[in-house]
């Protein structure tokens, strides 16, 4: 039985795995028309993906709206993380239902959502879409994992430190500043990290909300994928964006691991 589980994982690994690898090695593949195997490895695909200029302002969009959506996250999700934690009222349970519900809909139909609401309300205020809507709409599902990292550390630490600060003479902001923050500061540095690769490659949700001009690196990728010109070049798009979306992950992954929090929480 642990035999075939251990199959079965690993051909799920591969199905997931494989078909990003054979991207990365297509980035350098000498051939345009990507023979396989690759007769020869080229980096000058690279060198044509950075001279693009589409590309590059596509990838300026997506650090901005990704920058964006993590700060706005960061302070509404600890602020209902401190919120919910701290504090007994009427509708707690429904509020967090509330903030982890986006993360769980489907993405077309909370791009719908966005894009009526732009349309009925922000649209009438004479505020139309660009890169400002796609922030915003990225921070709807970005403020769960802070919300959640936030509130997981705030469950394990307690209160007993920020007492015995009050107890001790401290004001509020001073336990907050040496005592609360130190203990978050792991959880908020992952939860952004997550947040930045959820946002950087969104494109559902991108595609209602972007305003003309606003180009992000997946929608320019989904434009010109079928452009035959254009295929060596998408192909180092795609694995720039593999690697810019997996290392925050691997870097949120290490930071709100056990051994993270408690060896940052003991100085």
């Amino acid at each position: 039985m642990r035999l075939t589980l251990r199959v079965v994982m690993a051909l799920g690994l591969a199905f997931i795995y494989v078909p990003l690898l054979l991207v990365l090695v297509n980035s350098v593949n000498g051939d345009r028309t990507f023979a396989w195997p690759p007769r020869d490895i080229t980096t000058r695909w690279w060198a044509a993906a950075w001279a693009n200029d589409g590309a590059r302002q596509a990838l300026i969009t997506s650090v901005q709206a990704a920058l964006g959506a993590t700060a706005i996250a960061l302070v509404l999700g600890s602020l209902v993380a401190f919120a919910v934690h701290r504090f007994a009222f009427f509708g707690r349970d429904t509020l967090s239902l509330l903030i982890v519900l986006p993360i769980a809909l489907p993405g077309i139909v909370t791009g719908i959502a966005l894009d009526s609401a732009w349309r009925s309300v922000m649209g009438e205020l004479g505020i139309g879409k660009g890169l400002f809507s796609v922030v915003v709409g990225h921070a709807t599902f970005c403020v769960v994992t802070i919300y959640n990292n936030v509130l997981a550390r705030l469950r394990r630490t307690g209160t007993s430190l920020e007492e015995a600060s009050a107890d001790l003479g401290a004001k509020p902001w001073q336990t907050f500043r040496y005592v609360t923050f130190p203990l978050l500061r792991s959880a908020l540095l992952a939860g952004g990290l997550l947040s930045f690769a959820l946002s950087f490659d969104e494109i559902i949700v991108t595609t209602f909300t972007a305003g003309p001009g606003v180009t992000t690196l997946p929608i320019w990728i989904f434009t010109n994928l079928f452009r035959p010109n254009q295929a060596p070049v998408v192909n180092v798009v795609a694995a720039v964006l593999i690697v810019l979306s997996v290392v925050p992950v691997w870097l949120a992954q290490r930071l709100a691991g056990p051994a993270a929090g408690a060896g940052r929480t003991g100085h």
